[in-house]
């Protein structure tokens, strides 16, 4: 029988976040704000990964007004964008206009995840009560008397423990903390994965738009300052296909796609290049047990359509904050408490997966499967033929369903 090695450190506090992504950063800003003490696990050494979206949606950027951060934030690197278009076949149109949205930013910040990410670190090492660990990975949930009472991590200096009066997974789709805990998943899966590349970006390129469809090829291109994050998406299943026909038929795929590329498809030079991100979309059927809570991509993992997930797991955060912040003051967070977090976020993440669902497969695995040039379909016939039409996709995108907004206190004003 193998014993767990004794922690040369221990550290105790109100609320232990494992992951430092979108939804732990932020609800650990929001908590310590509060004047609740919280420790954030987060396994790598920074934030800088590849796989991590870019869009700083409209109800993102309202929160952080409210938390009177945005001037800081928008000092930073980014690109605005005010409207998403979209080609398909030769057909190209404005899918949403966020300029009419009823919020102080009525654009999409694009912004690499990991600018983001520092971001909110920096802001909250203003407060006394925030603190975040790095190289801390979390292998063990502590449990006594049927209660989760914190984690056990790995980290260069030896093993870490850390108790808490509430633990909570924000490790994503992956989420060791939810494995751990022996949630049941329903998992709805995905026709589709998505090849994920960098490209470089020259001054002369012209207007990108976020997304091309055409005979069975789509690419998004994110604009990263000096170069393309692009996003070739594929049927589920379908990377070793296209493996075996060669790197220089996947260039002249994506030359067919995107033809301004040119000589620049060879910097792709061997299939280490390209990377393999599988999509998948589910949902935890409870998200929290005594001690213990899930939100964010460890409670539902979403699909890249529409570029939500950041933004839907920031919201997870906003609610979880407004609704904990008193309990862990005290230290005697209930199970009801919880229960309505829960409560509060199932029903817009439900509706979120739902419209997903029904995106991958009426229209990306029908444009995945056309062998000729795409035909624009009615609804985008529509949204260029009136405009207005626009305000709908950007509110869904920009907004999502039931926007949160700040209702924790900011125990350090001087006011």
């Amino acid at each position: 029988m193998s014993v767990a090695p004794a922690p040369t450190e221990r550290i105790e506090t109100r609320c232990c976040i494992v992951g430092g992504g979108p939804a732990g950063m932020m609800l650990a800003y929001l908590l310590a704000r509060a004047g609740v003490d919280v420790v954030v696990l987060e396994k790598h050494a920074d934030f800088l990964r590849d796989f991590r979206g870019d869009t700083v949606h409209p109800s993102t950027l309202e929160v952080m007004y409210e938390l009177g951060i945005l001037g800081d934030f928008l000092k930073r690197p980014h690109e605005e964008v005010q409207e998403l278009h979209g080609v398909v076949g030769q057909f190209e149109t404005t899918i949403a206009d966020f300029r009419h949205l009823p919020t102080h930013c009525k654009f999409v910040a694009l912004m690499p995840q990991w600018d983001f990410l520092n971001f909110l670190a920096d802001q909250g090492r203003r407060f006394p009560t925030f603190h975040v660990r790095m190289q801390a990975d979390v292998n063990e949930l502590l449990e006594e008397d049927g209660k989760v009472v914190g984690v056990r991590a790995a980290t260069p200096t030896g093993p870490l423990e850390v108790r808490a009066a509430l633990t909570v997974g924000c490790d994503g789709r992956h989420s060791t903390i939810r494995q751990q805990a022996g949630f049941v998943v329903r998992d709805f899966g995905s026709p589709i994965d998505v090849l994920w590349m960098r490209i470089s970006r020259r001054k002369d390129d012209p207007f990108v738009p976020l997304g091309r469809f055409d005979r069975g090829r789509i690419l998004v291109m994110i604009y990263r300052g000096e170069y393309w994050q692009c996003a070739y998406v594929i049927g589920k299943g379908g990377y070793d296909a296209i493996r075996s026909k060669g790197l220089d038929a996947f260039r002249a795929d994506l030359l067919e796609i995107a033809p301004f590329l040119g000589d620049r498809v060879q910097e792709l030079k061997t299939w280490d290049d390209i990377r393999l991100l599988t999509v998948k979309i589910d949902r935890l059927e409870r998200w929290y047990k005594p001690g213990l809570l899930c939100i964010g991509d460890a409670a539902h993992a979403m699909s890249p359509v529409g570029g939500v997930g950041i933004n839907v797991a920031i919201q997870d955060a906003v609610a979880a904050a407004n609704l904990l912040h008193e309990p862990l003051r005290t230290g005697n967070v209930a199970l009801q408490d919880l229960h309505r977090v829960q409560r509060r976020r199932e029903f817009p993440m439900r509706i979120i997966q739902r419209v997903q669902l029904i995106i991958q497969a009426r229209v990306i695995s029908r444009a995945l499967q056309a062998q000729q040039t795409l035909k624009p379909p009615r609804l985008v016939r529509w949204l260029n033929r009136w405009p207005r039409l626009r305000r709908i996709p950007a509110r869904l995108v920009g907004l999502g369903f039931r926007p949160e907004h700040v209702h924790t206190p900011d125990a350090f004003s001087k006011s």
